[in-house]
């Protein structure tokens, strides 16, 4: 293997990767990115999980078929497409994630957002950690906005977070003596990593965007032996302003599994067993929808050449892996699973419309969004292509649906939901202190936002939102397509199904009744 050279990259590039290989210790190598067919067994040993944040099923078609010498194409050229995938709704990058962890929605895991609303529980504490005093009291419930992102961050400044979570900045549970919910408690149901470590089948690992997502250790807090969580927001770097640092970033990832792959720790600094199951998720595509200098050309998806770019470097980060796994000897008995936590919308450019503070619809000089129109009412709103909206008092929901509807035009609303339809989405909020009250979906390409500085965002159930890529590959298998409409929840259970446990060992899975994937046997 050889050392990365970084003479060659934009300075904001190597700015975040000597920043982190300082901070967190990684060890920056790259292996060669041959792909040599093997003879192959079909024994499933391990299963190397990665989600492309905003890959759109098209997205994956399009880019193999252009690039018949990619990754992507080789993947598919031994495995399973199904391209008629959907991802949880909303379609936030928390519940993806959890419905790949998980097997569950909302409905079970109780987790809708990173940004959400708990009626049982009450504030963070504040700055200065107080134990039971401030604005928690034991045994009285005053509910409060659950905020599980870069803002829990010990240092925000840090990319490592300054080494952690804060537990000052969160939510306290009155039922426990006002002690912190840590994303993990929050958690309702089991994930597939205290599945596999509770049967004893071997080392779990996962790299992600916040330390928050250490939600993914479940309700046992163990789930995870290696979490790499290096933060994408760190206010110290403009990670996210740019396709090339994004890209800089998710390298720092793909190395922590390369690590992985050669029998270390993350940060490759501690020898370890290879994972049972790892992986990643890549950010620079989902950057690449959003940004201005990114996106679409058309209502077909024709990406613009900076987001084919961070298609293709995505794409070649498999590679590495790929490669990695045979120089070790592992590729043959490892299932790939290609996938997204969640799409983006809107591919039209045409139907964008973003509405921020300063917006006036066709009714005048009025509130355009719905935290602004259910603002007396509303305890959270949690906005992006999608509204959720929590209430104060949920006996006003009647009168504050017809609030909406009389908005309807100036807010872009295509469809409310509330009542017996919130019911049969997530259960009833009468009884179940999450589910939110009312769900508004805007139409086809509106945002809500208060920035005018993205041209895509996700979190709602909009085609665009919500189908997603989903690709299954192991050596060996004979490349196929299913059409049938599958969920990505259902990689949970499928993961364990390959590993030789039963799914039913997960929570969310005997809950909803998750079915493994069609086509995997």
């Amino acid at each position: 293997m050889v050392e990365i050279s970084l003479n060659s990259v934009p300075m904001e590039v190597t700015q975040v990767i000597r920043l982190l290989s300082l901070t967190m210790g990684v060890c920056l190598l790259v292996p060669s990115t041959s792909l040599l067919d093997n003879s192959v067994s079909r024994k499933v040993d391990r299963v190397l999980l990665i989600s492309i944040d905003g890959l759109h099923e098209k997205d994956l078609a399009r880019f193999a078929s252009e690039n018949p010498s990619s990754t992507l194409a080789y993947l598919r050229h031994h495995g399973v497409t199904y391209s008629n995938a959907s991802t949880s709704r909303p379609s936030d990058s928390f519940p993806g994630m959890l419905a790949l962890a998980t097997g569950g929605t909302p409905s079970s895991t109780g987790v809708y957002y990173d940004d959400s609303y708990d009626r049982k529980l009450a504030p963070p504490v504040g700055t200065a950690f107080t134990g039971v005093s401030g604005p928690c009291t034991p045994g009285v419930f005053p509910g409060t906005e659950v905020i599980y992102d870069e803002t829990i961050d010990k240092d925000l400044t840090r990319l490592d977070g300054g080494g952690g979570i804060d537990p000052n900045a969160l939510p306290r549970d009155p039922a426990n003596n006002c002690t912190p919910v840590f994303p993990h408690q929050f958690l309702r149901v089991n994930t597939i990593f205290e599945v596999i470590k509770g049967n004893a089948l071997g080392r779990t690992a996962w790299s992600d965007k916040h330390p928050a997502y250490e939600i993914l250790n479940g309700p046992s807090g163990t789930g995870l032996d290696d979490l790499f969580a290096p933060e994408i927001n760190t206010s110290s770097l403009n990670i996210t302003g740019s396709i090339s640092a994004t890209e800089a970033y998710d390298d720092l990832k793909v190395q922590a599994i390369l690590n992985e792959i050669d029998g270390k720790d993350s940060t490759g600094t501690m020898e370890a067993p290879v994972p049972v199951i790892f992986g990643m998720n890549f950010q620079a595509v989902s950057v690449g929808q959003k940004l201005p200098v990114g996106g679409y050309l058309d209502a077909q998806g024709t990406p613009t050449s900076n987001l084919e770019g961070a298609l293709a470097h995505t794409d070649a980060s498999l590679g590495k892996m790929v490669a990695e796994l045979r120089n070790q000897g592992l590729y043959d008995r490892t299932l790939v699973i290609v996938t997204a936590k969640h799409g983006q919308s809107p591919i039209d450019h045409n139907l964008l419309r973003t509405l921020t503070a300063g917006n006036s619809g066709p009714l005048g000089p009025i509130a355009t969004r719905p935290s602004m129109i259910l603002a007396a009412d509303a305890a959270q709103v949690t906005q992006d292509d999608v509204a959720l909206i929590w209430l104060k008092n949920s006996s006003t929901t009647a009168a504050d649906v017809v609030l909406l509807q009389a908005n309807a035009s100036a807010a872009a609303i295509q469809t409310i939901f509330s009542g017996p339809s919130i019911i049969l989405l997530f259960g009833d909020p009468a009884t179940d202190s999450r589910v939110p009250d009312i769900v508004v979906q805007p139409n086809p390409g509106v945002i809500y936002t208060s920035s005018t500085g993205k041209i895509a965002e996700h979190g709602g159930f909009a085609e665009d939102d919500a189908h997603v890529g989903l690709l299954l590959s192991l050596p060996g298998l004979h490349p196929s397509r299913i059409d049938s409409q599958v969920e990505t929840r259902q990689v949970a259970p499928t993961i364990l199904m390959v590993l030789g446990l039963d799914p039913q060992l997960l929570d969310a899975v005997k809950i909803e009744h998750t079915q493994v994937l069609p086509g995997i046997n």
